[in-house]
């Protein structure tokens, strides 16, 4: 147990993803959460091929009180007390305000803003003991500005970016840091769903969606996994020990003035 123990949520594909890879290349030791073992295990395997560590975590349900107390105890128990937290997993779905019912905003707050709570509560104590401790909250640019006809998400990634900065307060006095990175729309698995959705409403194809998508940016492009992954690299080593309650932004100047 003598590696740093990151636990990353979301952690089997796209920006999580990413993030546990880089975290691995790192040295630590990586606990992959999800709720599917395929992915998750995919990842292990890639990790263990770099010469990494890495455990999976699965049918962790960020919404499930228990499930989060069991996996986060499972974790510890495997690679030592967490000394990096990464709450990744969310979900993006969009509808104009008039149709989003109760049941769509419910699971949109409780995967992406109430499963940052669980988790984070149910870990602090570990984070805590590790010494140097780290959180990290994936918001969006979504926590920063909004956006129309994703309501709930934008909701909820602003809820995360007010957790980041109270928790960061609370903690201010200890040596644990918390902070949000904030990505704008960046090229994952997550953003098909968006290219669908804009597709079928306007007709355009998915490449025309994807380039409308792309100009949001102001540098023309979106974000890639690795270069959301690259700034918490750095949000959770020593160099950054002066940095907590902040939204770091990762889009290509797209928030300036926002």
């Amino acid at each position: 147990m003598s590696k740093r123990h990151a636990f990353v949520t979301g952690a089997g594909s796209g920006i999580g993803k990413a993030i546990a890879l880089a975290l691995a290349a790192d040295g630590h030791a990586v606990s992959l959460a999800g709720r599917r073992a395929e992915p998750l295990e995919a990842v292990r395997e890639d990790i263990r091929t770099l010469g990494g560590e890495a455990h999976v975590c699965a049918r962790f349900d960020v919404t499930d009180p228990e499930a989060v107390e069991q996996g986060i105890a499972a974790a510890i128990a495997k690679s030592g007390d967490i000394a990096v937290l990464v709450n990744c997993a969310g979900e993006a779905p969009s509808a104009p305000f008039e149709k989003t019912d109760f049941a769509l905003w419910q699971r949109v707050l409780s995967i992406n803003l109430t499963g940052v709570y669980l988790v984070t509560q149910a870990a602090l104590a570990s984070v805590r003991r590790a010494g140097n401790g780290r959180i990290v909250n994936v918001a969006s640019t979504a926590g920063l500005t909004g956006y129309a006809y994703v309501s709930a998400y934008c909701a909820s990634k602003h809820g995360v970016v007010g957790l980041t900065r109270a928790l960061a307060l609370e903690l201010a006095r200890t040596d644990v840091t918390v902070n949000a990175v904030c990505p704008g729309f960046t090229d994952t698995p997550l953003i098909d769903g968006a290219l669908d959705t804009i597709s079928e409403k306007t007709g355009r194809s998915r490449e025309e969606a994807r380039a409308s998508l792309a100009r949001s940016n102001p540098q023309g492009r979106l974000v890639t996994p690795e270069e959301v992954a690259h700034t918490v690299s750095w949000l959770v080593s020593k160099k950054a020990s002066a940095i907590t309650g902040q939204a770091v932004a990762v889009a290509g100047g797209e928030v300036l003035g926002g």
